[in-house]
Parts: C-alpha cells; sequence; structure tokens
C-alpha cells in the first residue's frame, strides 16, 4: 500500500451502509491500509451486541507492548446505550496507534450513534446499497478505473443490462472483462463478449465444440460457469451432442423428416447433426464419444476441479475432429 502513513490512517471509520459487498471491501482495505504501516498490527473483530463497556475500555486502553491496532466493531446498530455513551466518549479523543472502525446498516436503528461518531469527525465510508441506475453505472465504471481499465458510459449501460443489478455479479463480470480484454472498454466490447450469453446452456457449449469452434465453445463454457450453470448439464449436453452427431451420421444420408421415425428423434435435431457432422470420420465420432465419458464420469463423480474437466473435453472433443479432416 504504498502512500499510507500513521498520520493518513482515520482514527474512527464508520462504514454506512447495507450493502455487503462494499461493507467487506471496506473493511479489507482497512485492514491492508493499517498493515501496510505496521505488518504486525493486532486486528481485532466484535461483535456491537456482544460488547461490553469493561471489554470496550480494556481495547481502546494503551497497550502495554505498543504497536498499532484496528478494532473492528461489526453490526454497531444494535450496540447499547451505554457502550454508546463510551465509545462517542472515546471517539472526541481517540488514541493515535488503535483505528477503531464501526460498521452500521445506516437505518433508523441506532441513529443516535452513528450521527454521534459523525459529529465526533468520524470519517464515512458509504456502503448504502446502490439505489439508482446513475449509481450502477458509476459503480461499474469505478471497478474498471481501480483496476486500471477505462470504461465509457455506454459500456456500463451495456454489461448492467447483460448481468443485472447484482453489485457481486457486477463487479466478477468487470473483472472477468479486464482479464479478457486490453483493459479499454466500450459498448463494443460488452456487446462483443456478452452477445446471447444470458441465455447459454450446456447445448450451446457442444454445439461450437461439435463444429470445432473452440473459441466459441470456451467463452460459452466460461460464461455459463460464470452465471452459475451447473458443471453436470453441460457434460450430459457435450455426451449428447456427440451422441447425435455418431447416431445420425451412421444411418447415412436422408431426408430429416423421413430419418426422423426410424431414429426417434426430431427432425430439426436430425438436420442439426447433419450439419454439424460434416467433417467427422466414424473413428473421430469413437475417440469424441469415449472424452465425453470421460468428462461424464469427472464431472459426476465429484473432480476436484470439474470445470477443467470440461475445458479439457472441449479441447478434446475438437482435436478429435481436427483428426477427422486430416
Amino acid at each position: 500500500m504504498g502512500g499510507v502513513t500513521p498520520a493518513s490512517l482515520a482514527p474512527i471509520l464508520l462504514v454506512l451502509g447495507d450493502e455487503e459487498l462494499l461493507a467487506t471491501r471496506a473493511v479489507t482495505e482497512a485492514v491492508a491500509k493499517v498493515r501496510g504501516v505496521d505488518p504486525e498490527a493486532d486486528v481485532r473483530e466484535y461483535q456491537a451486541s456482544a460488547l461490553t463497556v469493561g471489554e470496550i475500555a480494556e481495547m481502546l486502553s494503551p497497550s502495554l507492548f505498543g504497536g498499532r491496532r484496528l478494532l473492528i466493531l461489526r453490526s454497531g446498530q444494535d450496540a447499547r446505550k451505554d457502550l454508546v455513551a463510551a465509545l462517542l466518549a472515546y471517539a472526541k479523543n481517540p488514541d493515535p496507534d488503535v483505528q477503531l472502525l464501526v460498521l452500521h446498516l445506516g437505518g433508523a436503528k441506532g441513529k443516535a450513534f452513528a450521527d454521534g461518531l459523525r459529529a465526533a469527525g468520524a470519517t464515512v465510508v458509504p456502503a448504502a446499497k446502490l439505489k439508482g441506475h446513475r449509481d450502477r453505472v458509476a459503480f461499474v465504471r469505478d471497478e474498471i478505473r481501480r483496476a486500471g481499465g477505462k470504461c465509457t458510459d455506454d459500456a456500463a449501460e451495456a454489461l448492467i443490462a447483460a448481468v443485472g443489478n447484482d453489485l457481486r455479479e457486477l463487479a466478477a463480470a468487470c473483472s472477468q472483462l479486464l482479464a479478457d480484454t486490453d483493459g479499454r472498454i466500450s459498448a463494443d466490447t460488452v456487446a462483443r463478449y456478452y452477445r446471447g450469453r444470458v441465455e447459454v446452456t450446456g447445448f450451446t457449449v457442444a454445439d461450437a465444440t461439435m463444429v470445432g469452434d473452440v473459441p466459441a465453445a470456451l467463452e460459452a463454457l466460461r460464461w455459463a460457469l460464470h452465471v452459475g450453470v451447473d458443471p453436470v448439464p453441460i457434460a450430459d449436453a457435450l455426451a449428447d451432442g456427440v451422441r447425435t452427431v455418431a447416431r445420425v451420421a451412421s444411418a447415412g444420408r436422408g431426408n430429416p423428416y423421413q430419418l426422423a421415425s426410424s431414429l426417434g428423434m426430431p427432425a430439426w435435431k436430425i438436420e442439426r447433426a447433419q450439419r454439424q457432422g460434416r467433417g467427422w470420420t466414424p473413428e473421430g465420432l469413437v475417440r469424441a464419444m469415449q472424452v465425453a465419458a470421460e468428462c461424464n464420469a469427472a464431472v459426476k463423480g465429484g473432480s476436484d476441479d470439474r470445470a477443467y474437466a470440461l475445458e479439457r473435453a472441449v479441447f478434446s472433443v475438437a482435436a478429435a475432429r481436427q483428426g477427422s479432416t486430416r
């Protein structure tokens, strides 16, 4: 943490609001700053409702061993009156070696405590839920800027449209975009990256894999996992994709509508499998079926890294097809 000095640490920090991501971040940053000044700093956490005045006096008294301390008081709105009085008295003349961080939901409950800390000169870190669309746009732009990237207003708008309003999802999406681009995020970047992504399923992954489009398959796979699609149906879709192409290929060329009854599957599925089957050999399909079976076993057998098992299967199925075309 360059530039952090003992003098730049606020003696009292009031993290005000009910947005968990912002509150957690404020605590993480406070800990990092204190440790930047003193790597051996003593960091302690307490629940306001469980603390007594005697304990708080001991916590805030000068340490026999010196050193810096950060005291984190969670759920400040639940503090009892005697504790509030003791803390507000302390806040008027805080110990320079102690930093007190109070988390407070910011509602009507315990309002006098938050107001008193503010009046005593506490540094307020806003952590309220972002109500308006403009606030969320500002949040996205700030997320990208903090990580060294650049983001236009319309790019932030596009990202919110693709991902939704949840701050954790937005933060994760910003981080993913920064990892996969040069850091200059425009509306076009977001559109390219998220085109149709919200609808991604295991079949999107399987379809791209079967025609050998590895970049599209991996992009769809990563997005599906990011938005919480379970790995099991993705593995099933991949196996189904290989199996369907193999069955349709073995039935020979024919009219999809005529083959529908003998194969027991809808004509549109046969038509798609015929399209996907171009460029495959029987040997390639046998290899792809083995890969899909191994992937299924890894994903359903509780492999440590199911995402890796799926990615490996995408590469291996595409390689089996590549082998077919040589």
